[in-house]
């Protein structure tokens, strides 16, 4: 999908890199990986099994502990697998947006970012509101940031606002990113990642547009660009209530 399409997400293998204390998290904002060993022919084949012990010839006789540590490791993949399809995306919304309709936006409010209070969707109500989600430690967001704060600046006074939802994030790394940008748009806090599963957020960034009326009108998986604001945000303003 190319940048700022507005289509369903394409869940195709992601990474992220959150520092938390030690952990290192992966698989959550929209940075493309590719770990398939190449043929020499061209094209792609299985993985080496030099990368993979399981998957060398099999002698005659086997070891019973490289085979209780192949099936061990064959498992834990096998319930890997499992809990990575248990926690698929809803994607309801991405159905009845591409289907022409207008779905009303959930009613959120979350603590800003610079400690002033809460904003709330409600509460933005008359505006259009682009919904963004991201975080400090994706790299596509760093990408992304300068190109909302120019549109925000723009869209700011015929009556729209970007609003920034900072998730899974250290609230000190998230405000030095702000600082470093120098981003001006209001940006709220959703520490634990509670709010977004009302969108069908999986990754970052992901954007949101919601018209004068509260209601979604469109989705982007992946970082927005100057045309999704040209198309799809700037006839939005000429809308009225």
């Amino acid at each position: 999908m190319l940048p700022g399409e507005v289509s369903e997400a394409d869940d195709g293998p992601r990474t992220r890199d959150l520092e938390l204390g030690k952990l290192a998290l992966y698989q959550l904002s929209y940075v493309r990986a590719a770990a398939i060993v190449p043929l020499r022919g061209g094209g792609h084949g299985r993985p080496r099994a030099s990368l993979y012990p399981c998957l060398k010839p099999m002698k005659r006789v086997l070891s019973p502990l490289p085979l209780a540590v192949c099936v061990g490791v064959l498992a834990l993949l096998a319930l890997l697998a499992y809990g990575l399809a248990a926690a698929q995306p809803d994607r309801a919304l991405d159905v009845k947006l591409a289907g022409g309709e207008r779905v009303a936006a959930p009613s959120i409010a979350l603590p800003r970012l610079d400690g002033r209070g809460q904003t709330s969707l409600a509460e933005l109500k008359g505006q259009v509101v682009v919904l963004n989600y991201w975080a400090s430690w994706c790299e596509p967001c760093r990408q992304e940031s300068p190109l909302l704060e120019r549109w925000h600046r723009r869209i700011g006074p015929r009556g729209g606002t970007v609003l920034g939802v900072d998730v899974l994030d250290v609230s000190d790394d998230a405000r030095e990113f702000v600082k470093e940008l120098g981003l001006s748009y209001p940006i709220v806090r959703d520490t634990d990642a509670n709010t977004q599963g009302e969108f069908g957020v999986a990754a970052y960034p992901e954007t949101i547009l919601i018209d004068r009326a509260g209601r979604v009108v469109a989705l982007v998986r992946g970082p927005v660009d100057d045309d999704f604001f040209r198309r799809q945000v700037m006839p939005l303003l000429e809308e009225r209530v």
